[in-house]
């Protein structure tokens, strides 16, 4: 039985492919990023000229900014004063992911030194471009030791509540030191 891959019809797709790949390439140019020296081109960003930043439109995937002419200080596609504020108030823990892009921090396991028995850990998740009290969610898990074995226990709702409280007044205050400088 002949090889598919070497098939004239698998040459013809995969030429088809890399076409296709090269002409979606054609409207991307690199611009310099506003206030930097032009002649270095490690300060470039690639943008795409024909839909004004994303290559699915308006509200699809962007890549560095939004529409042409809009300033997107952040680079990332989440509210980079929740981002922030996000990371620092949930420093005292290990992290164990942190995304950006996607707008999602994980920690690792934090065992409290005054409690033994019990460890938390937590996940942030930066639901959007605004800094908002609806575009921040946090979850925090908790488990206690039980015969040597760690058990998911509950969390009381105060402790989600503050810690998002105090993620959104740290990012207040962010915002408000930018607004006066």
């Amino acid at each position: 039985m002949p090889s598919v891959s070497g098939s004239p019809r698998a040459g013809l797709l995969s030429l088809a492919a890399t076409a296709l790949l090269l002409a979606a390439c054609g409207n991307i140019k690199s611009e310099p990023v506003s206030g930097q020296d032009v002649n270095d081109p490690r300060l470039f960003r690639r943008s795409t000229e024909a839909s004004g930043g994303s290559i699915l439109g308006d509200g699809g995937i962007l890549f560095g900014g939004g529409k042409k002419g809009q300033s997107d200080n952040s680079g990332i596609g989440v509210n980079a004063f929740l981002w922030r504020s996000s990371l620092e108030t949930l420093s005292f823990m290990p992290l164990s992911s942190a995304d950006p892009f996607g707008g999602v921090i994980i920690t690792d396991w934090y065992q409290p030194p005054a409690s033994s028995g019990e460890r938390f850990k937590a996940t942030a998740y930066i639901l959007g471009r605004q800094l908002r009290a609806d575009g921040l969610k946090v979850a925090v898990y908790r488990q206690v030791l039980q015969g040597g074995q760690w058990v998911d226990a509950p969390v009381t709702p105060a402790v989600v509540t503050e810690i998002e409280n105090k993620i959104l007044a740290k990012a207040r205050e962010m915002r408000a030191e930018v607004v006066k400088s």
